[in-house]
């Protein structure tokens, strides 16, 4: 496959960028540590300086680059095809080296299965292992009018080949849209693993928070470290959060896991309190994070925490953990997709 070589100013690296790829990707394809967290274009994070050669923008209005910072020479890697050779100016951060180098594969939907009324896990195969770490997300590719959407994997790595996402339906979302309605048999093209909220060894118990389809990653951490030795002992807690108790689905997922009741344990809460009033629910109201701080207080420093959800969520649990309880930052795992 032709294309372009790249090189990063100031060093002796470079690396191939294929045509239809983008700059990001081929980067970590190489098993470079490029800075990102997204890979859509929503964050922000990959943000590089053009110092020399052309390049075609996938998408000119992504809100993760200003008009300013795009009139200065910088650039979003995941957005950045490269039309001719190219010299980028970045810093290599080696905790970004890739765990498993991603690659493109075709893949066919083989099923889905109802979470809650707007939630679904959709299951795919392709060929070859599914090789990721427990935490990481795919990009599944939707053709030139959609685009890539990024997803977390549910399941844990296999030899079967098979991916596992839970997605919630977005309201006018063109992504979401086409899977709910694609029937099994349905080709796509998954591109993957990226992420860099994956889990991590840390002697530490576990904690895990999520709303809404950031359960996806959670239940696959939880699932991981439920089934690895190396966490033996170890206490294991979701906390998951949703709007009204028909948005709840986490224990039904993980109830049946070794370990259920005693060392791995599910919190729920719920933010709507009206609807929580009318449907007779017991439990935790409030949003999730505040419930979690809540419960855990100063004992949150004595966990390694992953949290994902959508951006308010993300907002909140990020400040609170990191600004408020001053849990060092290598103990926090997300990443951005928004």
């Amino acid at each position: 496959m032709s294309g372009q070589r790249i090189e990063i100013a100031g060093t002796d690296v470079s690396f191939e960028c294929a045509d239809g790829d983008t700059i990001l990707r081929a980067g970590l394809r190489a098993s470079l540590g490029l800075s990102y967290e997204c890979s859509v274009g929503s964050c922000g994070t990959c943000r590089v300086e053009l110092v020399a050669g052309e390049i075609e923008t996938v998408w000119p209005a992504a809100p993760g680059i200003s008009e300013r910072d795009q009139a200065r020479g910088r650039r979003l890697a995941c957005q950045s095809r490269a039309l001719s050779p190219c010299t980028i100016k970045t810093r290599l951060v080696p905790d970004n080296v890739p765990p498993v180098r991603p690659e493109r594969r075709p893949a066919t939907l083989i099923g889905s299965r109802a979470l809650t009324h707007d939630m679904r896990e959709f299951t795919f195969r392709a060929e070859g292992p599914a090789s990721f770490v427990a935490g990481q997300y795919a990009l599944i590719e939707f053709g030139p009018e959609i685009g890539p959407r990024a997803y977390s994997m549910s399941n844990l790595p296999n030899e079967r080949g098979e991916w596992r996402f839970v997605i919630k339906r977005v309201p006018n979302g063109k992504g979401t849209a086409a899977l709910f309605a694609a029937t099994a048999g349905a080709r796509f093209e998954l591109d993957g693993p990226y992420g860099l909220a994956y889990l991590r060894t840390a002697p530490r118990d576990i904690l895990c928070v999520a709303g809404g389809s950031g359960l996806s990653p959670m239940l696959a951490i939880v699932r991981a470290a439920a089934s690895d030795a190396r966490f033996d002992g170890r206490r294991i807690t979701l906390c998951y959060g949703g709007r009204t108790p028909d948005d709840l689905c986490a224990e039904a997922e993980i109830s049946m896991l070794p370990g259920y009741g005693t060392l791995i344990r599910h919190l729920a809460a719920v933010s709507d309190a009206e609807a929580a009033a009318r449907a007779g629910y017991a439990g935790k109201v409030g949003f999730i994070h505040a419930v979690v701080e809540e419960i855990f207080g100063d004992t949150l420093n004595d966990h390694e925490i992953y949290f994902s959800g959508p951006p308010g969520m993300g907002d909140a649990t990020q400040k609170m953990l990191v600004l408020t309880r001053k849990v060092p930052v290598n103990q926090v795992h997300f990443d951005r997709f928004y």
